[in-house]
């Protein structure tokens, strides 16, 4: 993008589009989700323990970096409350990420193809679902989002060549920095992506000997750690590292859904693994050899995020779709078989779009339903928080909580036998729907009974019932259990499920439990949970 009008034009529409999300995720004055309850009420307890000056690694167990959850701790902080808490930290990081999206459009592609692009990066950035068709409004795993966003920048920095101002010394410092600061965002949000994209990140900067572009790169980098260290202290390292450890050799759940093999050769995704490779393929027959190698080494990326990434959805489809629009090469550029490489670079990226169009329009759609929703149909997500009042949830979803019990065949044997506790043999059972119902009506049976203030260890996937009552965070905790008892040791009771969310993050809890040789003491039973006293030696 060479010319003045071209760049005047291309600001103006990256504000007016940022304005345009922001405008419509703010104006409706609160959140409300229809769906993935739980994973909210997962963000709930990272956001609001960061909120309260809690480091994660440090004073709680996650995977999840710093960087995924301290934007809304941030606004959590000012004294905001959680739902508008997350919609401004949609709207401050796109606000953040406008600068490297102008300077990536001004340097590398024509004003259509920019605006293409920072409409691509702005609505991921601020959607309000996690991608796929099915439109539900959802803030689960919006830290997936933000990390393809990064991985976006810094792809299209290192893959598409510079031109104009990019060319000169300070271009190469400001790719640099980009390239730098998004890698460290990258790890502190989610290491999954680093391992993906940064080998192939690396790979082109030595292709393109921009040595400028790498040094600049490392320094920001380097600079990130330092800031981090001295906020957090050098154990924050020792601690983040132990999560990934522990989570990737122990958890319940290694990987979030398909296998890695299912994402690249499985019918859904088999079409954009043979339009992957064959864009390499045209990219190198069309003389972008240099292009057409890191292409390369990102599809085996591309392909590891999205399996890493429950729902599996390919997102990085929509970058492939305009760097081809980008490379495409000149007018009258023919292959060894005749064919119009500029057309055929076009039909690739044609392809690219339509085959993810429907995760597009679902993203780019979302906050607009969000706004035109119906409030009289939501009921607050964390009735015990008062200060949270503005975050909801649909009633239809939880109005009637539900198990599901596993009962065997006459004559056959259970996959996982029935685990006993204190004699009592506990129900094979899953709760299917009605998860925040469900905890809010224990919360507030714990506390009628005169267990307010106490510090009480849930047996289930998520540690978070401090949300529903006046109890206490447990130190040590994992909001999302992958695997041990962290937080056990600063427990008062434990609170069994009789039908738990995942029955074997319970069943696993209570084999921890067993191992640390406490004593358990009935103190109290409900209708669908037993609270039990533990007794320490």
């Amino acid at each position: 993008m060479q010319t003045r009008k071209g760049i005047v034009a291309f600001s103006l529409f990256l504000a007016g589009f940022w304005a345009l999300l922001a405008g419509a995720l703010l104006a409706k004055g609160g959140f409300y989700i229809g769906k993935h309850e739980g994973d909210t009420i997962h963000l709930a307890d990272l956001v609001l323990r960061q909120a309260a000056g809690e480091w994660p690694h440090l004073d709680y167990m996650t995977p999840i970096g710093v960087l995924a959850t301290a934007p809304i701790a941030f606004f959590a902080a000012q004294g905001m409350g959680l739902g508008m808490s997350i919609l401004a930290a949609q709207a401050a990081v796109a606000a953040l990420l406008l600068l490297p999206i102008w300077w990536i459009g001004i340097t590398r592609l024509q004003a259509g193809w920019a605006m293409l692009y920072g409409a691509i990066c702005l609505v991921m950035t601020m959607a309000l679902v996690h991608g796929e068709p099915l439109p539900g409004i959802s803030i689960s795993m919006h830290y997936n989002r933000w990390a393809w966003v990064l991985s976006f920048l810094a792809i299209t920095t290192v893959l598409l060549p510079p031109q104009g101002r990019g060319t000169g010394k300070a271009g190469r410092v400001a790719d640099g920095l980009i390239l730098g600061l998004c890698v460290a965002g990258l790890a502190l949000i989610k290491v999954t992506y680093v391992a993906a994209f940064l080998p192939a990140i690396l790979a082109g900067l030595l292709i393109r000997r921009d040595w400028r572009a790498l040094k600049s790169a490392l320094v920001a980098g380097l600079l990130v750690i330092l800031l981090l260290t001295i906020l957090a202290g050098p154990g924050f390292w020792l601690a983040y590292f132990g999560d990934m450890i522990s989570v990737a050799t122990e958890g319940d759940r290694l990987y979030p859904q398909a296998s890695l093999t299912g994402v690249i050769i499985a019918p859904a995704y088999l079409g954009g693994s043979f339009l992957a490779i064959f864009s390499v393929v045209l990219l190198r027959q069309c003389g972008r050899q240099g292009e057409g190698l890191i292409l390369l080494l990102l599809v085996p990326g591309f392909f590891y995020a999205t399996f890493q990434n429950f729902g599996n959805d390919p997102q990085w489809m929509y970058l492939l779709g305009v760097l081809m629009l980008a490379l495409r090469p000149e007018p009258g550029v023919e292959n060894g078989w005749g064919w119009n490489m500029r057309l055929a670079v076009t039909l690739a990226a044609c392809a690219a779009f339509a085959l993810s169009l429907p995760s597009a329009l679902n993203l780019t759609f979302s906050p607009f339903r969000h706004l035109a929703l119906n409030p009289a149909e939501y009921d607050l997500l964390l009735p015990a928080k008062p200060e949270h009042d503005d975050i909801f949830f649909a009633k239809e979803r939880n109005e009637r909580p539900y198990g599901e019990i596993s009962r065997p065949l006459a004559g056959a044997d259970l996959e996982d036998p029935p685990v006993m506790l204190l004699g009592e043999q506990l129900p094979v059972c899953a709760l299917e729907r009605g998860t925040v119902t469900y905890l809010d009506a224990v919360g507030r049976e714990i506390e009628a009974a005169g267990f307010a203030g106490r510090a009480i260890y849930h047996a289930d996937l998520m540690s978070g019932i401090w949300l529903f009552g006046d109890f206490q965070r447990l130190h040590g905790a994992a909001p999302w259990r992958y695997s041990g008892v962290p937080g056990f040791e600063e427990a008062d009771y434990l609170l069994v499920s009789f039908c738990p969310i995942v029955r074997v993050s319970r069943d696993g809890i209570l084999g921890e439990v067993a191992k640390t040789g406490v004593g358990l003491k009935e103190v109290y039973r409900g209708n669908d949970f037993l609270l039990l006293e533990i007794q320490r030696p």
